[in-house]
């Protein structure tokens, strides 16, 4: 496929500034943070209430995860996403859900010398159990990691056969998969799939920088990942931290879209602690204060042609 270069940036999707943007709010995540700040959302309705404080405030995707209530830790339990959803539908059936399919890929290994069997703590298991949320609630939206990658003492996990099985999957519920991507191999795997025809056209990435041994959250690096992407496709960034907003400048820049959120980033200025509202309202500031517009839910669901649900 023909890259993005110098001299034909107009012909790929992401070449000018994006005029025309939209922000996605990831909510909550599932690390470790419920005890760093207050304001990061655990059980299935107070995640429900951020993100709809944060729909309000002009993110028109709210990314989704659910925590274990008793240990505010990150879980894959179909009834706690079947609670949350059914508190944020009938409430508004406006905002655009996309739920993680993430959960289930880490592995701790135990001491080197005898690296197996795993930790206890691993959280480990196959396709089906990772996108059985999906499969029965049907969101609009969903991530899909589309490669592994290392962490301290952690390694999160999948294979091309798995990532095969879960656009399947996807592709059965009419849910398109978001494509999380966190270094350039992850964008090749990306490419194979969507060669092979498991992935619709125009494809939606996540560019996600600044996770520790991954892409970082660069300039350089952002521009790469772009560049890399496959002609006319639709893609957000995020920087983690006190680089969440410069990142989300330089995705508008570059012809992207914009992802904040406490997943990503807890406060909203140094020293202080943010909602998922505030960092909605700061990115939407920045944005419209560089000249462009922030989509409602509605026309960024035109934009990625999302299947209508009733």
């Amino acid at each position: 496929m023909e890259r993005c270069n110098d001299h034909a940036l107009h012909e790929c999707n992401g070449g000018t500034m994006n005029r025309e943007v939209f922000i996605t709010c990831a909510v909550t995540g599932g690390g470790d943070t419920a005890g760093r700040s207050p304001h990061v959302p655990v059980t299935p309705q107070q995640i429900a209430d951020s993100a709809l404080e944060a729909h309000s405030a002009g993110a028109a995707i709210v990314h989704l995860h659910v925590r274990d209530p008793r240990t505010s830790l990150g879980s894959r339990d179909p009834g706690l996403y079947r609670e949350l959803v059914a508190i944020i539908r009938e409430r508004s059936t406006d905002v655009i859900l996309n739920l993680t399919g993430g959960m289930g890929g880490e592995i701790l290994f135990s001491q080197p010398d005898r690296p197996l069997p795993p930790m206890a703590a691993t959280d480990f298991v196959g396709p089906q159990d990772r996108m059985a949320h999906i499969i029965e609630l049907r969101p609009e939206l969903a991530s899909l990691d589309t490669g592994s990658l290392n962490f301290d003492e952690t390694l999160y996990a999948t294979t091309p056969s798995w990532l095969r099985q879960m656009c399947t999957g996807y592709r059965e519920a009419r849910v398109c998969p978001e494509l999380e991507v966190f270094e350039l191999g992850h964008i090749e795997l990306a490419k194979q799939l969507i060669r092979e025809g498991l992935i619709d056209e125009p494809a939606v990435f996540q560019l996600c920088l600044g996770i520790k041994y991954g892409a970082p959250a660069t300039s350089e690096a952002m521009m790469a990942m772009r560049n890399a992407l496959p002609p006319g496709a639709i893609w957000a960034a995020f920087g983690l931290g006190s680089l969440q907003i410069p990142m989300a400048v330089q995705a508008v820049l570059m012809g992207g879209n914009v992802r904040v959120g406490l997943e990503d980033n807890l406060f909203l200025d140094k020293g202080v602690l943010a909602t998922n509202a505030q960092l909605v309202t700061r990115a939407k500031e920045v944005i419209e204060r560089m000249g462009a517009r922030v989509l409602s839910s509605a026309e960024t669901r035109q934009k990625l042609r999302l299947a209508t649900r009733p």
